[in-house]
C-alpha cells in the first residue's frame, strides 16, 4: 500500500513521541500489505474499526491512540486522516472528520 501524507505521521510523533515505536511499526506493515478489501485488512489488524468502505480507524502504541485514515483498495493508497489521543477521538466523528479539518492549527 502506498501511504500519502506519511510526513503527518512525522508531526504525530512529534506531538506524541511515546507513539512514535507504534507508528513507525504499522507505517511499515502497511507500507506492505496488499489490501483489496476490507476483509483483509481485518485478517491483519482484527481490532481495526471499519466505519465505512473506506474509512478504518486503528488503535495505536496499546489502544492510547487512535489513527483514522481513508483506503482507496483499488488503487492501493491509504491517505491518514487524523491521529490523537483516544480520549481526543471520543470528541470527533470519526465518519465526518475531513483532512483540512483534521489538520487545522
Amino acid at each position: 500500500m502506498r501511504i500519502i501524507a506519511a510526513g503527518t505521521l512525522k508531526q504525530c510523533w512529534e506531538q506524541f513521541p511515546q507513539a512514535k515505536q507504534s507508528l513507525l511499526s504499522w507505517y511499515e506493515e502497511v507500507e506492505t500489505a496488499g489490501w483489496d478489501n476490507p476483509n483483509d485488512l481485518k485478517d491483519q489488524y482484527r481490532n481495526a474499526s471499519i466505519l465505512t468502505d473506506k474509512r478504518v480507524v486503528f488503535n495505536i502504541h496499546g489502544n492510547k491512540f487512535r489513527l483514522i485514515v481513508d483506503i482507496e483498495y483499488r488503487l492501493k493508497i491509504v491517505f491518514v486522516v487524523w491521529f490523537g489521543t483516544h480520549a481526543q477521538y471520543d470528541k470527533l466523528d470519526a465518519k465526518k472528520i475531513s483532512y483540512a479539518k483534521a489538520n487545522k492549527k
